[in-house]
């Protein structure tokens, strides 16, 4: 997932970015804020992939404050330049701004914006995935989690350790988002195929490791079945 940070004070521009980003999934809010020294804080301990600022009032010399940045950040993000009027966009271009973008802001931008971060950072198959919730954030090692199963709107990921945690999104959402390993079986249904240690077409189940849990597959996600039990015999001496 990738991360990012709004610096603004102008509360019709801080809802669309948050309302537009939602839409997509693989992105999760450090914070808004238009304090200079809080935004240094957030950037220097968490590293957003990407950060929002209006370069006309959150406060005084943003293009010093990232002139600054680069001296201490180990990592530089994305900065996406907000303002009035194009008077800024040479000094912004100057500071390796990655976009600007004129208020009030248009949707459309937004998303051309957006995407074009997206094609210019691909996804990897990361090792965590980000649970978010308001302002908490729980972070898990994809490799620890044993099945995925929707429950309503919620999603129950069912780990390793026996522990189940709770996420207040869709199935359909972490199937977007998780690496190439884990499989939609069921509708209610994703398992990691790492764990998983048989398959029963008769009885149309997968019994997973650690747990030994039966978990059903239908006629519908055939094609992942097929495609995983490949997988797995390929690295499997008989």
């Amino acid at each position: 997932m990738s991360s990012y940070l709004i610096i603004d004070n102008e509360g019709d521009s801080i809802k669309i970015i948050e309302e537009i980003i939602n839409d997509f999934h693989d992105f999760y809010c450090l914070g808004v804020t238009n304090d200079r020294d809080e935004s240094m804080n957030i950037i220097l301990k968490e590293s957003p992939d990407i950060v929002f600022i209006n370069i006309d009032n959150s406060f005084k010399n943003p293009f010093q404050f990232i002139s600054k940045l680069y001296q201490y950040a180990e990592s530089i993000p994305k900065f996406v330049a907000i303002s009035k009027t194009k008077d800024k966009a040479y000094n912004a271009i100057k500071n390796n701004f990655f976009d600007y973008l004129l208020t009030p802001l248009k949707e459309v931008d937004l998303r051309i914006a957006i995407k074009k971060f997206q094609k210019n950072h691909p996804p990897t198959n990361k090792k965590t995935i980000c649970l978010k919730s308001y302002k908490d954030y729980h972070y898990l090692d994809t490799d620890e989690i044993l099945y995925l199963e929707a429950d309503n709107n919620t999603t129950d990921f069912h780990m390793q350790d026996g522990n189940t945690i709770n996420a207040f999104k869709t199935l359909k959402t972490f199937e977007e988002l998780l690496p190439d390993n884990f499989s939609r079986i069921h509708k209610s249904y994703i398992v990691n195929s790492n764990y998983v240690m048989r398959i029963n077409y008769g009885k149309r189940i997968c019994i997973i490791k650690s747990c030994n849990c039966i978990i059903p597959f239908t006629k519908t996600y055939i094609n992942s079945i097929e495609l995983m039990n490949n997988l797995l015999s390929q690295s499997t001496s008989f």
